[in-house]
């Protein structure tokens, strides 16, 4: 019982810091038009705190193909 309550607080803990990283990256902003859509703001929250623990994880976006040019 008092295991759970444990763990609880430290998955509590884990995320509150992850969103702090995501704040701090800006992902929270509206005017962001880049890559940073739901699952990559909650990619960030989900590993933020490895951040200060020196590892460093990023996210990337994901190339999209080339388009062809339209004919004249």
């Amino acid at each position: 019982m008092r295991f759970g309550t444990i763990l609880s607080g430290l998955i509590a803990l884990w995320l509150i810091i992850g969103l702090v990283a995501a704040f701090q990256r800006g992902l929270f902003t509206p005017d962001e038009t880049s890559c940073s859509t739901l699952w990559h703001t909650l990619g960030t929250v989900a590993v933020g705190p490895l951040n200060y623990m020196g590892v460093n994880p990023t996210i990337g976006c994901p190339e999209l193909p080339e388009l062809p040019e339209p004919s004249e």
